[in-house]
């Protein structure tokens, strides 16, 4: 059973059904310290997990876990769905019946955040199936300090389960036998129906908010009659009582020796000085390890292997009915193959993933129009266009290939990049990639980046190798579709805990997500990637540029004949490398001025490119040229990492836009004046028109 929840009640959780030591969660409460891991940042005691082997009574061992979670309440709902689709998967649940996901939600937060409903709606879809949820709500009949009445309009917090048409039990919490009962037959349905399930835990809160929280504040009438109720622990004590199953005096014993256990478990909690270690590398992440300082990895493949993969995925089934423009496609992919044109984005992709399949690496890729690619490049799913089948050509290159999945999403961010990230980091096997449709729509998912896949290593010491691609670039198409938000990533980049990179060839796409897979560490990976660079006649590769070499992340001038007569050095990350080496093969004495890919931004590729400037000993203006406004892009992150690269008589200038509020202007003329400019002014040709920041030495 793998489990969800928000913190309250957390505890409680981890010491009576997890069976977590009580001296361990003590010992959070008493100071001790977090492992001697610099990188280990740790977390609040009610964010944490815990997993344990339960015997029943017959003997059978359980597996219960708790998954780790953040403050945002029902945020984990998904993630657990991902672990639990991932475990099935590995485990061979092909019936849903091993693995079984349970979530307990409050029931102000169950229907006012609407990740609930995306992922009951997940539930329901093929690629996202789990055989059914159990959810336990746990009806307080008040939120933080709102009454009922002010945080949702039904009768019932169950009545979103509607949605998908789920069986709800309702029962009254006081009556520990009737929950228990309630939870039997929950279970029982799930299991002969595989769907979701609910129960409608009827209490209320004995204390407020936290037990600290005075609730008289806002809700006197109703802590008047909570103060007068009973607890569950006397009226369930009165009735065993009464029942003559237990006495008075057993009662008592037993809370005395509960109290006695808590109170040993305290005295030894004080003495321990750092908590015990969470065990990182079981199961299916035994092989693994703590990234090293070397982060690279050996990715050629021969490339007869990566024609034979072109020929397989081109291969057209037998009265198979194509469209022509797939058709077109297959003969331009052939003709790449063959190395008689280069290689363009799609067909990298075909390479990279059909050989991670042949390699016996899984590979699964979601998102909002990605069987097609929301800019048609991709056709990953081809439809007969007189019958409708469906023929997925990586899943036919070997018999003994991996499996590849392609889904269209639903139109949510949120929950399925949740669900993703549930699925890699339960299963450090698989290639997980998701793809914005633009790169803006990662915006919808913000909750996820910054509680999960940018800082979960370090809070919890969980992995992931998930793949974001993030289509980014500035083209004068408004403020909406232009920018996948650079910056934030890498603000947020720190201690080594996730890539950013925005490669600039089909070559380098290859590279770096055969990388992902191809070392003994699992690191996140985003990735800006290309729109009208998919089908740029500059933006190829060659065949032998795929079976040799390996990721590059700064790739130096390569036109430049003599380094020594450079005297100034641009450094460029992504789209307008294009525009700049475009303009320069226009201007004469191109040979002063040296373009240098930064294709890797976190981990900054520091001694690669020490090494390039030291390849231009007479250069004297550097600059950082970016299509994004001065506070976005990568300006603000590169721009004191450069500082320290630089000699101290050497100026670090700015050229890109201004400052502004939105990503881009929605004006294509304007757009294309401003991209003028600054291509212009990187490469010396106009005065400086945008602001620039100038290296203060010293």
């Amino acid at each position: 059973r793998v489990s969800g929840m928000a913190h309250r009640g957390r505890l409680n959780v981890l010491a009576h059904l997890l069976h977590k030591p009580n001296e361990e969660i003590l010992a959070e409460f008493e100071g001790a310290d977090r492992t001697d891991r610099d990188d280990d940042e740790g977390d609040v005691k009610y964010h944490k997990g815990y997993s344990h082997d339960h015997v029943t009574e017959e003997g059978r061992k359980v597996h219960l876990s708790l998954s780790f979670n953040p403050s945002h309440l029902e945020l984990v709902d998904p993630v657990i769905e991902g672990i639990v689709y991932a475990k099935q998967a590995y485990l061979h649940d092909d019936e849903g019946e091993r693995v079984v996901p349970v979530l307990i939600h409050g029931e102000a937060a169950f229907t006012g955040q609407g990740i609930v409903s995306e992922t009951l709606n997940l539930s329901e879809l093929p690629g996202y199936r789990t055989g059914g949820s159990v959810h336990i709500i746990i009806n307080n009949q008040l939120g933080y300090t709102a009454q009922a009445d002010e945080t949702r309009f039904t009768p019932y917090p169950t009545d979103i389960a509607k949605e998908i048409q789920a069986p709800v039990f309702h029962v009254n919490a006081d009556d520990p036998e009737s929950v228990v009962q309630a939870a039997r037959v929950a279970m029982e349905f799930r299991h002969r129906f595989k769907v979701d399930v609910f129960i409608d835990l009827w209490c209320y809160r004995r204390h407020g908010h936290n037990e600290a929280d005075d609730p008289t504040l806002t809700q006197p009438l109703m802590y008047k009659k909570i103060a007068e109720h009973p607890t569950i622990l006397h009226l369930y004590s009165f009735q065993l009582i009464a029942q003559n199953k237990i006495s008075q005096e057993e009662a008592d014993d037993i809370r005395a020796r509960i109290r006695t256990r808590l109170e040993e478990a305290q005295q030894i909690a004080r003495r321990l000085q750092v908590q015990p270690q969470i065990t990182s590398f079981g199961g299916v992440w035994q092989g693994l390890t703590w990234a090293p300082d070397d982060w690279s990895a050996q990715t050629a493949v021969d490339a007869k292997i990566l024609q034979r993969i072109v020929e397989r995925a081109t291969q057209v089934p037998e009265g198979f009915s194509l469209h022509r423009t797939i058709q077109r496609m297959v003969e331009a992919r052939r003709t790449m193959a063959a190395g008689q044109a280069p290689i363009d984005w799609g067909c990298s992709e075909v390479m990279a993933f059909g050989s991670l399949l042949r390699e016996g690496v899984a590979v699964r890729l979601t998102g909002q129009d990605t069987q097609r690619g929301t800019f048609a490049h991709r056709h990953a799913v081809w439809h007969d266009t007189e019958t409708g089948a469906e023929h997925v050509p990586l899943q036919c290159l070997e018999r003994d290939q991996a499996d590849f999945v392609v889904i269209n999403t639903m139109l949510s961010e949120l929950a399925v990049l949740g669900f993703e990230y549930g699925i890699s980091s339960a299963d450090p096997r698989r290639l997980v990639l998701w793809e914005a449709q633009f790169g803006d729509f990662v915006n919808g998912a913000q909750m996820v980046i910054d509680q999960f896949l940018s800082s979960g290593e370090a809070k919890w010491q969980r992995m992931s190798g998930l793949v974001l691609l993030l289509p980014h670039g500035y083209e004068g198409m408004g403020p909406e579709h232009s920018s996948a938000r650079l910056e934030r990533f890498l603000q947020s980049c720190a201690k080594n805990n996730m890539q950013v990179a925005y490669p600039t060839t089909p070559a380098q796409l290859f590279h770096i997500l055969r990388r992902q897979m191809h070392r003994n560490f699992r690191k996140p990976l985003v990735l800006m990637t290309p729109k009208s660079l998919l089908r740029h006649k500059q933006c190829v590769s060659e065949l032998e540029e795929f079976s040799s070499g390996t990721f590059q992340r700064v790739i130096d001038d390569a036109d430049v004949a003599d380094p020594a007569a450079v005297s100034r050095v641009v450094l460029c990350t992504g789209k307008i490398y294009y525009d700049l080496v475009a303009a320069r093969s226009e201007q004469n004495g191109s040979d002063e001025v040296a373009l240098l890919r930064v294709e890797e931004l976190y981990p900054f590729p520091t001694a690669e490119l020490q090494a390039a400037f030291d390849r231009y000993p007479a250069a004297k203006q550097f600059y950082w040229v970016q299509e994004e406004s001065q506070n976005m892009g990568a300006w603000s992150f590169v721009q004191p990492l450069l500082d320290e690269l630089l000699p101290a008589h050497c100026a670090l200038n700015y050229v890109g836009r201004d400052e502004a509020a939105s990503p881009a202007t929605g004006s294509g003329h304007l757009h294309e004046t401003e991209q003028r400019e600054i291509v212009e002014q990187a490469l010396g040709r106009s005065r400086e028109v945008v602001l620039h920041q100038r290296r203060q030495s010293g």
